[in-house]
This record gives C-alpha cells, sequence and structure tokens, in this order.
C-alpha cells in the first residue's frame, strides 16, 4: 500500500502549515477551506476509515478530540466549532487516512450537505 499524502506530511515529505503536533497527532490546515477555519486533525497512525478503527485504536481516537478542543482554545474560537469526520468515498473522504475537520468562523447550518 502506497502513503497517503498526510503520512507523506507527516514524514516532511510535503510541506504543509502546520498549526500544532504532538507523539500521536498533526493538526494542519486545509488547502481546500470550507470556512474561515478549518483545520485536518490527523493521527500518526494510519487508520484508513474511522470504520477500520480498533479498541487498539481508542486512545488515539479520543485523543484526537481533546486535540481539537485544545487548538480550538489555542486559536480564541470561543468554543465555537464543528468536527467532522467522513467516512468513506460516498460520505466524502477523499484520503483515506483518518482525519477531523474543525470547522469554524462562520454560520454553520443543519442539517450539512
Amino acid at each position: 500500500m502506497s502513503e497517503t499524502l498526510f503520512k507523506k506530511i507527516i514524514n516532511r515529505e510535503i510541506s504543509a502549515d502546520i498549526i500544532y503536533e504532538d507523539d500521536l497527532s498533526i493538526v494542519i490546515k486545509d488547502i481546500h477551506p470550507q470556512a474561515p477555519t478549518h483545520l485536518l486533525i490527523i493521527p500518526k497512525k494510519v487508520i484508513p476509515k474511522l470504520s477500520d478503527s480498533s479498541i487498539e485504536d481508542q486512545e488515539v481516537l479520543g485523543h484526537l478530540m481533546l486535540v481539537a478542543g485544545k487548538v480550538a482554545e489555542q486559536l480564541s474560537l470561543d468554543n465555537t466549532f464543528r468536527i467532522v469526520i467522513n467516512n468513506g468515498a460516498k460520505a466524502g473522504q477523499s484520503v483515506f487516512h483518518l482525519h477531523l475537520h474543525l470547522l469554524s468562523g462562520r454560520s454553520l447550518n443543519w442539517p450539512p450537505g
């Protein structure tokens, strides 16, 4: 299996605008933002889709959520943001390396898309 775009970013083979990084995750700006703030929160462990995760991934999955809150606080998003996870091509996933979209800075309607 070839490396994903995100794995290449994690390995510094491709540049990205990195907002935050720790041992388990990296946060980058989305190159096609859908809101004034549109970040991708990516685990360093390659998990193709959320539905591919297992009990062994419980720590990293929870960690991603905590990172979302931490980054939102650092960016002073005033506790106003949306987290989106697309699971599979028909749900809009285009890079098959699990990632969370953090969107903020505009009104986000419901239901989405």
